[in-house]
């Protein structure tokens, strides 16, 4: 692997990294970072979007620092957001197991398992802010697993080769979540945050060039609202509900964020999209969305498909001799625990083969026999029993005495709005944490590394950062009755009626199914050059159609699940044009992103870092006369000072 040659920095990419030794930037950074003092924190009104893992432990954070803030979440209540799904674990470099552990350590796994698509200088600091997060999470009341003697438990996850995973049986992200959702209350009982739920951000209103504020949408009785602020955050998740059967959440959507980028943040990366390979497989057509089953459950947990092709033996009558372990065949090293994007393509792969279990032939097993005998059941109960469980409600299945059956789905995007060091688009004074921008995974996410993001962000360093906008721009007073707010509020109550005005014959729903399906099969797990194009035309024709004939019953001024849901399928169409894009566009394959023209003799993602070694920041182009939308790329070169670009091996 080269050194990148050809890529060339944009002059609208400052990503603003800090100089000097690695370990010490992010303390050399906060010293420099203007600070705003104790007495001027209640005079700012910070606008936070978004109250999952991030945006919950962000706006509590700034509270407790005297900021005014509101607090804007789509769900009935803060504990509903999609964090409270994730199961495995969270990721700190604590060594508590002293298995070799270390800050350094975590760094090169997580830049490693990105297929070196990350800057090195993000991804140090989470590695560092790590070892907070656990002692915050506890110190709110998070209930991690204890060892016998009392010190937290640890277990391992993929892409590592030490046991670094905090949890809390297969309930982490829900219990995180309620501890960041305590410290929210505790915060609107104070008055300092004013919480809104229900209410949906669709624009975002940009004066002089900073972002000033919000318009949103009530949606328990339809009311346009607009809100100011001094800065305003973005923690509203990722996208990968475009592919419609996702492990995501059916209110997670991109509409923020895609708000946000045409009215001119950058969106980065579009096309790096998490395969987890360890999902319950699609049952039928009358699926909605998919379920994840926790990569923790590779820890004990071992794949294999038959030897043969079309053998339909049940797995308890395919003797040892005749099943193929493919995982810890093909990378002895990780073997199980290899990572995601990895791991994902490899039950493709023996799927396609013909060596598919299941009445689909489109799954591969998880058998927990071995564990069972080595451990017993009841210890295995006590690690799993909740995921065992929910397995068994959705398939009929007793995980304990025959295996799971898991295909991979669409989980997790890597991509998003591209932020600087200090987590600040190319919008100044709009911040964008957690899974919503693009800033420290790379081309793959190692799993229990999101929950550690969004908290990173959250409680370490918003805090930080923001100080250098609310007191470096004079910003003056702002008020909603500004022309600039009526004009974006005319602009979201326009959207609402043509989409009304449509008076078609289809549900949204359909549309989402129908371009979900064209994503997965084009932009999924594998892509190449003609059925990106493919793809192109037909999203193209797809969303012309979307706005002829889309039929949203029931009207505007009131509670309208439909309506909702037909706004966000539209930035659907808009962002699945930038992430085949994004793909056509990066003629190498890394990670999540897999372009079957670009790979190894042996079938491993082939980067090519002379040309591709950059984070690739699309900016909007307003629709011309024509209606047709268009995009401009921007570069951030990657540059590797710490770590050796190489072929990324798990063997």
């Amino acid at each position: 692997m080269s050194s990148p040659t050809t890529v060339e920095a944009s002059s609208k990419l400052a990503s603003k990294c800090p100089s000097g030794p690695l370990a010490e930037r992010w303390s050399k950074h906060r010293f420099e970072l203007k600070l705003v003092n104790p007495a001027n924190r209640r005079k700012f009104h910070v606008l936070v979007v978004g109250t999952g893992l991030a945006g919950a432990s962000a706006a509590s954070s700034l509270a407790e620092l005297g900021y005014s803030v509101s607090a804007f979440c789509i769900q009935d209540s803060p504990r509903r957001a999609h964090s409270i799904a994730a199961q495995g674990g969270i990721n700190a470099a604590k060594n508590y197991q002293n298995d070799g552990d270390s800050v350094h350590r975590l760094f090169y796994d997580t830049i490693k398992g990105g297929d070196f698509r990350a800057r090195e200088s993000n991804v140090h600091r989470l590695a560092e802010v790590s070892v907070n997060i656990i002692d915050q999470c506890v110190a709110l009341g998070v209930p991690f697993a204890r060892e016998y003697g009392g010190l937290l438990a640890n277990r391992s996850f993929g892409g590592a080769q030490v046991s670094r995973t905090f949890y809390a049986r297969g309930q982490t992200g829900q219990q995180l979540l309620l501890g960041a959702y305590s410290g929210l209350m505790r915060q609107v009982g104070e008055g300092q945050v004013k919480l809104y739920p229900r209410h949906e951000m669709l624009d975002l209103v940009v004066i002089d060039g900073v972002a000033r504020g919000i318009v949103c949408r009530d949606l328990t009785t339809g009311e346009i609202k607009s809100y100011a602020g001094d800065a305003v955050l973005l923690c509203t998740g990722g996208y990968g509900n475009v592919f419609y059967l996702s492990t995501n959440a059916k209110a997670c959507n991109v509409t923020a964020a895609w708000r946000a980028h045409k009215r001119g943040a950058l969106f980065a990366n579009a096309c790096y999209t998490q395969i987890h390979p360890t999902c319950i497989p699609v049952s039928g057509s009358h699926q909605s969305k998919l379920t994840l089953m926790s990569e923790s459950l590779r820890n004990d947990g071992r794949v294999w498909v038959p030897k043969a092709k079309g053998d339909t033996r049940s797995p308890e009558q395919i003797p040892e001799d005749e099943r193929d372990y493919y995982l810890e065949r093909k990378y002895p090293s990780f073997g199980n625990l290899s990572p995601r994007d990895i791991s994902s393509r490899a039950a493709k792969q023996v799927c396609d083969e013909g060596r598919g279990v299941g009445a689909s032939k489109m799954s591969v097993f998880l058998d927990f026999r071995a564990a069972i005998e080595r451990d017993g059941v009841d210890e295995i109960r006590s690690r799993y029993g909740n995921l065992f469980q929910m397995y068994e409600r959705i398939t009929g299945e007793d995980p304990y005495r025959v295996p799971m059956r898991i295909y991979p789905a669409v989980h997790y995007t890597m991509g998003g709005l591209w932020v600087d060091y200090n987590l600040e688009s190319t919008v100044p004074g709009l911040f964008v944490l957690g899974e919503a921008n693009f800033s420290d995974h790379g081309a793959n996410r190692l799993g229990a590394s999101a929950l550690m993001q969004g908290l990173a962000d959250g409680y370490f360093v918003i805090p930080y950062t923001i100080a250098a906008h609310l007191a470096g721009r004079k910003l003056g007073k702002i008020s909603t009755s500004h022309d600039e707010f009526k004009r974006v509020e005319q602009g979201v109550r326009e959207r609402i009626e043509r989409l009304k005005n449509a008076k078609g014959k289809r549900s949204p729903d359909s549309f989402h199914r129908e371009l979900g399906l064209l994503m997965w099969d084009k932009c999924g797990m594998a892509r190449n050059a003609d059925g990106l194009r493919e793809a192109l035309v037909k999203i193209r024709e797809l969303r012309d159609a979307y706005w002829q004939d889309v039929k949203i019953p029931g009207d505007a001024a009131e509670l309208n699940n439909v309506l909702e849901h037909a706004g966000r399928v539209a930035d659907f169409f808009e962002l699945a044009e930038l992430m085949c894009m994004d793909a056509l566009h990066r003629n190498e394959s890394c990670g999540g992103h897999f372009r079957e023209e670009y790979q190894t003799p042996d079938g491993e993602a082939k980067r090519d870092d002379a040309n591709f070694c950059y984070a690739g920041a699309w900016e909007y182009a307003p629709e011309s006369p024509s209606g047709k939308v268009g995009w401009s790329m921007h570069k951030e070169p990657l540059v590797f000072e710490n770590v050796k670009l190489a072929e990324r091996s798990y063997k």
